[in-house]
């Protein structure tokens, strides 16, 4: 959630974000009145309890005669206490829920509006030409033994699929292939939980408006991630972290899980809007203060992975309202797909600033200060999408694709994948 200081302080600063996000400020209004409320509610509370320690004491200085009238003012004092507390709780619930239904303060320089109003900031590559009329990833994969959607729907339904042959050998090699670039640069490998409990995922900020896309198994009360900043973000849950030697840095290996509620009839050939994929997916903890650039970086780690691949792309910086509730600020690479003859994302890479760490309660106490809630950020470095771009962007008429040189160790040295009979 939000800093309620600067709620207090700065309430107009908060209202000009929601506007730019295309939410209602009078959000604002309310978490102010909750808040007012909220802390009217703990004064009454903590007045009454004081009365009540200081009476408690007068009841044991009394004489006998005098302590059962005293002992029956003191129950009368002790349901009021008990009273006052009941309410202070229902203040905080009223406030923190209030809190709940205000997005993320935006970064100054964010563009404002919704999704197609984002701000292109570089385009990187050369857009492939062909002297052939180019297959889409899915013919291509067919031809290669590599992608097999029809028995994908008999056994699991729409938008489910198999990578077969050489189409699974590329994906873990392009997966390994990110895990030793996010090795390289001091990142932890974690292979982590995909179903998490309400209070992690509530605590990310998944569970507002795009509530709908997540696979919930009601009976166990649990949900599948969509993404491992989930649990990656969970792992140090109501801990206060040390810093001093800088940020800590995770790079999450899972398998991703989403509805896709409401894509009905975009993207359904092949494999680029599907229900399950694999993705390696960078987190970060640091302090606040260096959000910023660190943003930047995990920017410059997946411009560097396109590049070496030999992918055309550009870089988007999303508009306010295309942030999902957590994010301050999300920067898109997109990769070129010829067959489509436009730019889609491959990876999204997101400052939440203090976000989810003030509704994890995840802290870290800088040197000679008190603790403070640490700054979260992640950005995607692989995922099993990346396959319709290599694809595409590297194919030959006949049917053969190129193997982008820097995944050719993690498939034996096959430096080009053939057709197959």
């Amino acid at each position: 959630m939000i800093d309620p200081v600067l709620l207090r302080e700065d309430p107009e600063l908060i209202k000009r974000s929601q506007v730019a996000r295309g939410s209602s400020p009078d959000t604002v209004d309310a978490a102010l009145a909750a808040d007012a409320a909220r802390r009217a509610a703990i004064t009454a509370f903590e007045e009454l309890r004081a009365e009540q320690n200081a009476f408690g004491k007068t009841v044991a200085k009394a004489p006998k005669d005098e302590k059962a009238a005293l002992v029956a003012q003191a129950k009368e004092l002790a349901d009021r206490v008990k009273a006052a507390q009941a309410a202070a709780n229902d203040a905080e619930a009223a406030f923190r829920s209030a809190m709940d239904a205000i997005q993320n303060v935006v970064i100054e320089g964010v563009p404002e509006g919704g999704e197609d109003d984002f701000v292109e900031l570089r385009r990187v590559g050369e857009i492939p030409a062909f002297d052939f009329e180019p297959l889409d990833h899915l013919a291509l994969g067919e031809k290669l033994g590599a992608i097999d959607m029809e028995r994908g729907a008999k056994v699991s339904g729409a938008r489910f699929y198999f990578l077969t042959g050489i189409g699974a050998r590329l994906e873990l090699a392009l997966m390994n292939y990110a895990l030793n670039t996010a090795l390289e640069h001091g990142f932890t490998p974690m292979i982590t939980p995909t179903l998490v409990r309400p209070d992690i995922m509530a605590g990310t900020g998944f569970l507002g408006a795009h509530a709908d896309e997540i696979y919930r198994l009601e009976e166990d009360d649990l949900y599948l991630v969509g993404t491992s900043e989930v649990a990656l973000a969970g792992y140090h849950k109501d801990e206060i972290l040390d810093l001093q030697g800088g940020p800590i840095r995770y790079a999450g290996w899972s398998t991703c899980y989403r509805r896709e509620a409401g894509s009905h009839g975009k993207d359904t050939r092949g494999i680029i809007r599907v229900h399950q994929f694999n993705k390696l997916e960078m987190f970060v903890y640091t302090a606040p203060e260096d959000a910023e650039a660190e943003h930047e970086r995990l920017l410059a780690l997946e411009e560097q992975m396109l590049t070496s691949l030999g992918l055309a792309y550009r870089v988007i910086d999303v508009a306010a309202g295309d942030l999902g509730s957590s994010a301050a600020r999300k920067f898109d690479t997109e990769a070129w797909v010829p067959t489509q003859g436009a730019y889609r994302e491959l990876t999204s890479t997101s400052n939440c600033t203090t976000y989810q760490a003030r509704r994890l309660d995840i802290r870290h106490r800088p040197e000679g200060g008190r603790t403070q809630h640490v700054a979260t950020l992640n950005g995607t470095l692989a995922t099993t999408r990346w396959i319709v771009a290599l694809l595409e962007t590297h194919q030959r008429a006949d049917g053969s694709v190129v193997v982008p040189e820097p995944l050719r160790p993690y498939l034996g040295g096959l430096e080009v994948m053939e057709p197959i009979a």
